[in-house]
């Protein structure tokens, strides 16, 4: 019987947001001003698509991305985090749903060896294409209302939860590790057992405060961090529990 962790990327697992960190690879490290003014609400995926063929059409290279991407810190004490829950394997699945790509967090956990750290990412799938320019396409379809149209965090992690079910996998609780607006929804739907953990002073942690003060009902129990260190203390209290 596993806990199972979920994580967001950008913000969380290291500490800024992967599709603007990127942007210091354009000339002068700023986008056109017709390219920025570009961005729908809902739409950032095929925003990032333009971004990266702006990139490319200025003759940045996959070497010259991957340089910048891997240069990205990770947040305070998640190196450790990510080193206990390596430990402690036989007591955690593990997986990542983030709005981020599939060749930065690649790239990333590369970089860092903590691909074995992880049994599942989900993302949007990036590739470089003929030209060498990247390329992103949308994780999915879905129907939610709540979420971007290219991912919804909780049919992912509903999905994962029961193809796992499938195989004889049960969890005994899940525990929610996010920062952004877009991890709202899978939060709001974890159960009585499961942890929420949101970022402080982010989008997360300030919407679910709200709610709270709204009285809106939710089911898990809510715990704040500001460190990976803090989220050790708490996965140590839970299997010994």
């Amino acid at each position: 019987m596993k806990i199972l962790l979920v994580f967001d990327f950008d913000n969380t697992i290291i500490d800024d947001n992967s599709d603007t960190w990127i942007i210091q690879c354009a000339p002068e490290k700023k986008l056109p001003i017709e390219l920025q003014n570009s961005y729908k609400k809902g739409f950032w995926t095929e925003f990032m698509g333009r971004v990266f063929k702006y990139l490319g059409d200025r003759g940045v290279r996959e070497d010259e991305m991957k340089r910048a991407v891997t240069s990205m810190p990770f947040t305070l004490g998640m190196v450790e985090l990510l080193n206990f829950i390596r430990r402690n394997k036989d007591k955690f699945d593990c997986i990542i749903i983030s709005d981020s790509n599939s060749v930065f967090i690649d790239w990333v956990l590369e970089a860092t060896s903590f691909h074995d750290v992880f049994d599942k990412v989900f993302t949007n799938p990036a590739a470089f294409d003929s030209n060498g320019h990247l390329t992103v396409e949308n994780y999915h379809a879905h129907s939610c209302n709540r979420c971007p149209k290219n991912l919804c965090k909780n049919v992912v992690l509903v999905e994962f939860v029961d193809k796992q079910l499938q195989q004889g996998i049960d969890y005994t609780r899940i525990v929610y590790i996010g920062d952004g607006g877009n991890d709202v929804c899978p939060v709001t739907f974890l159960k009585k057992n499961d942890v929420a953990m949101p970022r402080k002073g982010y989008t997360l942690q300030k919407t679910l405060s709200r709610m709270s003060q709204n009285l809106e009902p939710m089911e898990s129990s809510v715990l704040v961090w500001s460190s990976g260190v803090e989220i050790i203390s708490h996965l140590q209290f839970l299997i010994n529990e």
